[in-house]
């Protein structure tokens, strides 16, 4: 077996890597907004939305993945479609001819859904980008090219997703934080100076592309040692569609709740580029992504901990799990507080400073935007403790309310007149019905925090 010893070098690695990412934002923020005029701010707004989209075809494999490796590298011998089995310390070794299993598995299923998500893409995004900029006075063909390169490295990045799967589940938290530290580097620099250039948003995605295959290399190298390739060589691999079998129904379900989350927090910008301006577009687009960043050192915490809670389970250490999980709420809420002051506070002067073309929203709107992201991030943790149970809870009340959050939107932009309020208020009224207090109740009580009744 191999222990995952997640301690402080990976909690401050992970810390490095979020804070650079933060940093990475925050720097190239002004060169964007001082070179881009506010309509080109909206389109980059709109390709920021569509990378999370492509995120979507992934249908929640990627953590299924890292959760299985979790349980091979801890001894289990058998992947099961519910739970898993417990381990006792003297049956804990590695069974590699799983191992490579799953690896070959994950290879197989990345291979073609890289295929499809460039299909996808290549003619149905085309074709609304096409809608878009019917009305976009900037340079189209700057665009269309920016676009290219958006589908083919976005492709690239999921045929490859299965090293992060291998680099989280075997707890190396710590190497790819570190790789990932790297990437932002990298991709901070080359934009800055493509933008310099003037290449505008062709710059953010190349970047984007030299980040992505320098962390991929890196990967590769970190994962397959000569030792690790030599023992895979060595043993047969079990068949990658048996054990595909028991890890697709919960990957499913992950990917129900994914793509309710996506429907959740990023069609606003799809569908509200179809009603509103772009100018509106892109204050909201700025808003949402400084929340965000507040939203990723927020749960920096709880996704440092997670292959550890996996191996924890297989062990039955619930007295541990609850204390990381008492943790990871208390910074959230934490730095959401310190996070979120400073954005109503400053944000708009520092904006001003640094000549921003593209304000922030309205105050109010800051307040209620800030609530509703501590809320969705507050339930979106609680429920990747229940996931590590091998168990998706929660995935069909999750479809009911990405469902819910369309209709919502549809009703605010079109009929209600709300504007670029309802982009807000529809998604966040719909995870209040339910998924914002259901899940972290239920947690509570699993975890007893609070008493069952």
């Amino acid at each position: 077996m191999t222990t995952i010893n997640t301690g402080k070098k990976d909690i401050f690695w992970n810390y490095i890597a979020t804070f650079l990412l933060l940093g990475t934002g925050i720097i190239l923020l002004p060169f964007i907004l001082r070179s881009f005029p506010q309509e080109t701010v909206g389109i980059w707004s709109i390709f920021s939305t569509i990378i999370a989209l492509t995120a979507l075809l992934d249908f929640g494999f990627n953590v299924s993945f890292a959760r299985n490796i979790s349980y091979v590298i801890s001894g289990v011998k058998e992947l099961k479609t519910t739970g898993f089995h417990q381990v006792e310390k003297e049956d804990n070794k590695i069974d590699y001819s799983l191992y490579r299993g799953l690896i070959d598995a994950m290879r197989w299923f990345y291979t073609r859904i890289a295929i499809i998500l460039l299909a996808v893409l290549g003619v149905f995004g085309t074709f609304y980008m096409y809608r878009v900029l019917e009305s976009y006075s900037g340079n189209h063909s700057e665009v269309y090219i920016a676009w290219i390169i958006l589908c083919l490295i976005n492709s690239y990045s999921l045929y490859t997703l299965y090293y992060d799967a291998l680099l989280h589940g075997k707890g190396l938290i710590k190497r790819a934080k570190q790789i990932q530290a790297i990437g932002q580097i990298v991709y901070l620099l080359v934009a800055i100076v493509l933008i310099y250039f003037q290449f505008n948003l062709i710059a953010i995605v190349s970047a984007q592309a030299l980040s992505i295959l320098i962390r991929r290399i890196l990967s590769h190298k970190t994962i397959y040692t000569f030792e690790f390739k030599k023992l895979l060589y060595e043993i047969e691999a079990q068949n990658k569609k048996e054990i595909l079998k028991p890890i697709y129904r919960n990957a499913i379900k992950l990917g129900i709740v994914n793509t309710s989350n996506f429907l959740i927090l990023r069609s606003p910008v799809l569908i509200g580029a179809m009603f509103i301006s772009l100018n509106e577009i892109a204050s909201y687009g700025i808003t949402i992504q400084i929340i965000n960043v507040i939203a990723s050192v927020a749960t920096v915490y709880i996704t440092t901990f997670l292959p550890k809670i996996a191996q924890l389970r297989i062990h039955n250490d619930t007295l541990a799990i609850k204390k990381i999980y008492l943790n990871s709420c208390f910074f959230m809420l934490f730095t959401f507080f310190v996070g979120g002051l400073c954005l109503f506070l400053f944000g708009n002067w520092a904006l001003h400073l640094i000549g921003s073309q593209t304000p922030l929203l309205a105050s109010t709107l800051i307040i209620i935007a800030l609530i509703a992201s501590w809320l969705d991030y507050n339930r979106g943790m609680a429920e990747c403790v229940l996931a590590t149970k091998n168990d998706i809870p929660f995935f069909k009340a999750s479809l009911f309310t990405g469902g819910l959050s369309v209709i919502l939107l549809f009703l605010s932009l079109k009929y209600i007149n709300l504007g670029v309020g309802g982009l807000i208020l529809a998604p966040a009224t719909a995870q209040i019905c339910y998924q914002n207090w259901k899940w972290p109740l239920e947690v509570a009580k699993e975890l007893k925090i609070i008493s069952k009744k």
